[in-house]
């Protein structure tokens, strides 16, 4: 059955005003897109603790000092050690678990007797292997209270765990591995990015 001429030019009409309106309505979506997808560009608190880098200022740090950052959620540790702390890790070889860190806790680079790229700073998430907790630095003045055996590092109050000032776990604790370390590289002398190591060391 035919439709009269004016009827199909009334239809035509009105498809073509259907289609007017959707391209109109999808140019506005794109234009109102385009602006929150702008912003997504930048790095924000909740990219950072995603995964993004994070950079940090080790100019100002004195030796013994500790400095804490969050990376994806994560406490890490840069530490400026001492000649005492890095004389303390070479001691501590017979009494540790996993002396030349064999378990893959650490980037290929930090493989070695102190865990970094740079003898003097540590970088380490500081998170206990074991059951997740938060360590603490303890200094080898606390002997007495960390037993014979310690040349300070880092103590696990929730069950006990030992770590040495590289990271690497005591023998007969609870914690099966070392400490991580996270992927880092240094900008200049005095500034490190967390995260990344593209750059190259």
């Amino acid at each position: 059955m035919s439709n009269p001429k004016g009827k199909t030019n009334e239809m035509d009409g009105g498809r073509r005003s259907l289609l007017a309106v959707t391209v109109t309505a999808g140019g506005v979506a794109s234009v109102a897109t385009a602006l929150p997808f702008a912003a997504t560009m930048l790095p924000s608190d909740r990219a950072k603790a995603l995964g993004a880098p994070v950079e940090a200022d080790i100019g100002s740090m004195a030796p013994g000092e500790m400095q804490i950052l969050e990376w994806r959620g994560k406490p890490v540790w840069i530490v400026r050690r001492t000649k005492e702390m890095l004389e303390g890790i070479k001691k501590s070889d017979a009494n540790v678990a996993d002396p030349n860190s064999r378990v893959p806790q650490q980037p290929e680079y930090a493989k070695n007797e102190f865990r970094s790229i740079k003898d003097e700073f540590a970088v380490l998430v500081g998170v206990c292997t074991h059951l997740g907790c938060s360590p603490q630095m303890k200094t080898s003045d606390a002997q007495a209270e960390m037993g014979a055996n310690w040349g300070g590092g880092f103590y696990c109050p929730c069950h006990g765990s030992k770590f040495d000032f590289a990271g690497r776990v005591y023998k007969g604790v609870p914690a099966p591995t070392n400490l991580e370390v996270p992927p880092y590289t240094y900008l200049s002398d005095s500034k490190i990015l967390i995260g990344d190591d593209k750059k190259g060391a």
